[in-house]
């Protein structure tokens, strides 16, 4: 006989009321999830499954949202029925949620000893010394080196993976039996993804604590779940033991997402294609300094002598961990951070230029950021955003010229020019991106540095900007520098992969060959992580 659910959601139904209208976000859904189970809701952005998420521990902004129907069972109380009060006992205690973006959850004001401490004297009334030797505790459960050291830093102190782990911890401070983990793998490096997958999976066995999951990332899921339930436009579709969803899906929507990996590769460039950016060795170093007259007593390397040469057509990948110089490498050959070192932008050497005389260059080198809602101005209509740059560098261009230029630019991206009147609010993430690729290549471009142009998108979007990607470069024969730290993505596009570690080059060559035969250990150990998350199903590793 099978054990009672842990967490039962029964006909579940999700609506939020703005302007005296009424939408639904989650429609009718149900699922269990029973004592040490991990169960996955997987779907793309928009799908309800966060909002699922939030509902269990009404944490949803009230009364804008509401539950036309459904209960919430947990040990049997219904969760929707209970008073505050007693919703705060479960709160923290019985159930706790570790969220995507830890920099955004932990207080930037307090010490990471100050936030963990404060939930163990809220709900256990353990405080002084004794909080403190618990948080120290915590700190090396979930992993964290030299943990005492890290009890008086400050969020900004730790890396993306460290604050993941105090994040956890803090989830973990009060012993739940249920842990509610909303995508918190998808903002880090693929090496610090595992590690915090495989601390997951070892604390829920050796907590015996129940999971649920949400991920858009299937691969995730097919390593660290016990059943999954599909997701779309607010309904389960399909839901199931992982190894039977996974090896036989039923419904059209599962089978889609299960192919919405990045495929194909990089069209060849001719032997003879033009250079177009040649650098190197490039250094960009940081000063640290320290004392009342603030003397330097050290550098910072964070690009310690790197070379790169791009061709017409091509696409150059530059992967590595967080903090290893990929990003700093980018914006220093487009001038936009000090460097030493030659850069030579289509046959002009541009390292000795001042701002003026790089006027010019710009309209030909051009830049997609990581966030397309964080780069977009969300007072600019799409139009406004799109034809920023021609007001700079085009400057001959009537009004009625330049909506042209930028019903061009949208249809390039496969937008529809007649919502270029609209904001960067009223389009989905994928959306958001192409406006923003747009707005680069309204310019007629020759270079374009893409800083992680695909991290934060659902596969299915990834898939259709990295088409779109390649499209535009086959049609305008674009230079591309393409940073990731997603290598199926980089796999997919780039023609030469250069690997970076603590500011250097430590391997570099054609892709189909690189990735292979990779010769290095720390590439070995990069591209094992992206691929088969062996890292996580070997253990913790400890950051």
């Amino acid at each position: 006989m099978s054990a009672a659910p842990l967490l039962s959601v029964e006909d579940l139904s999700v609506a939020f009321t703005q302007g005296g209208q009424s939408t639904l976000a989650v429609d009718r859904i149900s699922f269990d999830v029973k004592p040490g189970e991990t169960v996955a809701l997987v779907g793309e952005s928009g799908s309800g499954k966060s909002v699922s998420a939030l509902s269990v521990l009404r944490l949803l902004n009230y009364p804008a949202a509401h539950h036309p129907s459904g209960r919430i069972l947990f040990k049997g109380r219904d969760l929707l029925a209970l008073s505050e009060d007693e919703l705060r006992q479960v709160r923290g205690n019985d159930i706790t949620m570790v969220f995507q973006e830890p920099m955004t959850s932990l207080n930037p004001l307090h010490t990471i000893a100050r936030q963990i401490g404060e939930i163990l004297k809220l709900h256990k009334g353990v405080n002084g010394e004794a909080a403190r030797r618990r948080t120290l505790e915590l700190l090396e459960l979930v992993g964290i080196r030299d943990a005492a050291a890290r009890l008086d830093a400050y969020p900004h102190q730790l890396s993306g993976g460290q604050r993941q782990r105090v994040m956890i911890a803090m989830a973990l401070a009060n012993e739940p039996d249920l842990l509610i983990a909303d995508e918190p793998t998808t903002a880090l490096d693929v090496t610090v993804q595992a590690q915090i997958l495989a601390l997951l999976k070892d604390l829920k066995a050796r907590l015996g604590m129940a999971m649920l999951f949400i991920t858009h990332d299937l691969g995730i899921v097919r390593k660290f779940a016990d059943r999954v339930c599909v997701m779309t436009k607010g309904e389960i579709v399909e839901a199931g033991p992982v190894a039977e969803i996974f090896d036989n899906p039923q419904h059209p929507y599962t089978r889609k997402l299960l192919a919405a990996e990045p495929k194909g590769r990089a069209h060849p460039v001719p032997a003879d294609a033009p250079v177009i950016v040649e650098a190197g060795p490039v250094k960009v170093w940081f000063p640290i300094k320290r004392g009342f007259l603030r003397r330097t007593v050290g550098h910072v390397k964070a690009v310690d002598g790197v070379s790169l040469r791009v061709r017409e057509g091509e696409t150059v990948g530059v992967v590595g961990e967080s903090g290893s110089g990929k990003t700093t490498l980018g914006l220093a050959i487009l001038r936009l951070i000090r460097s030493e070192g030659p850069i030579v932008f289509l046959g002009q050497g541009i390292d000795g230029l001042g701002s003026r005389a790089m006027r010019p260059l710009r309209k030909a080198m051009q830049v997609v950021f990581q966030d397309p809602y964080g780069s977009l101005s969300p007072r600019l209509s799409v139009a406004e955003i799109v034809e920023e740059g021609l007001l700079v560098q085009k400057r001959g261009l009537s009004y009625e010229e330049r909506r042209e230029v930028v019903a061009r630019a949208l249809l390039d991206v496969g937008l529809d020019p007649a919502a270029m009147d609209r904001y960067p609010h009223e389009f989905s993430g994928g959306q958001r991106q192409r406006i923003a690729i747009a707005r680069a290549m309204a310019l007629d471009p020759r270079f374009v540095v893409l800083d992680e142009p695909t991290s934060a998108l659902d596969m299915s979007v990834q898939a259709q900007i990295v088409e779109l990607l390649r499209d535009l470069q086959q049609r305008k024969r674009l230079a591309y520098m393409f940073i990731s730290h997603d290598l199926k993505v980089v796999r997919a596009l780039s023609n030469t992969v250069v690997v970076m570690q603590d500011g250097r080059v430590v391997e570099e060559g054609p892709a189909d060959e690189l990735f292979e035969r990779p010769k290095t250990d720390y590439t070995r150990a990069l591209f094992a992580a992206a691929f088969k998350l062996e890292t996580a199903e070997k253990g913790v590793v400890r950051e």
